[in-house]
């Protein structure tokens, strides 16, 4: 039973930048950069009836491409934080792809995602890092910044049930005109 969800790719060059702020947070489990992508649509574990049915509706989107770039660094999980990752800048043009995903998910059956979309990339798990470390190390990185890049495709991911990070296989990608 595959676990799927769908993101955008990360280019090596601004996967690069995300990896350079690995360490000086203890506690920290830290995200290889191959595994760094944008989550669009959590699909879950899906039999493989499901699975073959999200990949052909997903080819119903039709988009156009556009760029994005990370815009500073927060942390997922209120007091007892459970992510350091990079926010993704405003963009119109990626919510309106992730709005259109889960208006195509849930018309073949699938739950509503529960939480409100919130761009970005996972950097680090966190495990036992405090939240005064937490807040030491955004202090210091929390201005993180990338240049633009390109995003002329989404792609569908597989991963196997672990306690997140990848690896992650991509299964189909879909280009963006």
């Amino acid at each position: 039973m595959p676990r799927l969800f769908t993101g955008i790719e990360i280019p090596p060059d601004v996967a690069m930048s995300l990896s350079m702020l690995r360490g000086g947070l203890p506690g920290a489990r830290w995200i290889d950069a191959e595994n760094y992508h944008v989550t669009l649509r959590f699909i879950g574990d899906v039999d493989d009836g499901v699975a073959r049915e999200v990949a052909a509706t997903l080819d119903q989107v039709k988009r156009r491409a556009f760029d994005l770039h990370f815009d500073g660094l927060d942390a997922f999980g209120g007091r007892k934080p459970r992510a350091v990752v990079a926010s993704v800048a405003s963009s119109q043009a990626l919510i309106e792809l992730q709005a259109e995903q889960e208006r195509l998910m849930q018309r073949i059956g699938l739950e509503p995602e529960g939480r409100k979309y919130t761009p970005h990339v996972t950097v680090a798990r966190l495990r036992a890092s405090s939240s005064q470390d937490v807040a030491a190390y955004l202090s210091t990185h929390g201005l993180f910044r990338t240049p633009s890049f390109h995003v002329s495709r989404f792609v569908l991911y597989s991963s196997r049930a672990s306690m997140g990070g990848g690896p992650y296989v991509i299964e189909e990608s879909y280009p963006l005109a």
